[in-house]
């Protein structure tokens, strides 16, 4: 484990302010504690400082995973987001989309979210900006990309999609030997 490069850093940076704006300081800097990303065989680690304390007594090699994984760096250096993280990013999301119980379902098969299944989107949500993906009982189903703007949606037919998929629960089960 280690820290983060500048590049990495950066990186990774983008891709969260991307769904939680400047609000990434109060990651960092939070009232119970100092909390840092670490690195660990391409994967991204979001941990107290105790915690990381504590696993610097165990071999690298024999270390699985520590904190919360939040995402990995693929083979050419692009930052991907897990849904691992999906429980830090929902309470500073600044865009959010509900979708409604019938599209629930679909969503976490992994499927893009329809208008037809739009139950609310946040005011002013531009085209490819980041949106946390939340039932209509605002319980955080995932996160995705806005495929069109707020006032673009108004006027889409019912089978276009209005936010493209990129992580959601589902994927606890779907793909639960790969995530750590």
């Amino acid at each position: 484990m280690r820290p983060l490069t500048d590049e990495e850093t950066r990186a990774m940076f983008e891709k969260l302010s991307k769904y939680i704006g400047e609000n990434i300081k109060l990651l960092v800097d939070r009232p119970d504690g100092t909390y840092c990303f670490r690195l660990h065989n391409d994967r991204v680690y979001y941990v107290s400082e105790k915690i990381l304390k504590l696993a610097t007594n165990i071999a690298r090699d024999k270390l699985v995973s520590f904190g919360t994984c939040f995402g990995k760096f693929t083979k050419t250096q692009k930052f991907r987001l897990h849904v691992t993280a999906l429980d830090y990013l929902a309470p500073y999301a600044k865009y959010k989309v509900w979708v409604k119980p019938g599209a629930e379902q679909s969503f976490l098969y992994g499927n893009h979210v329809l208008k037809s299944g739009l139950g609310r989107i946040t005011e002013n949500t531009s085209q490819y900006q980041g949106v946390v993906v939340y039932s209509m009982a605002d319980v955080p189903l995932g996160f995705g990309v806005a495929a069109k703007s707020t006032q673009e949606c108004r006027k889409l037919d019912p089978m276009a999609i209005v936010v493209f998929h990129q992580a959601d629960v589902g994927e606890y089960i779907r793909h639960e030997d790969t995530l750590t």
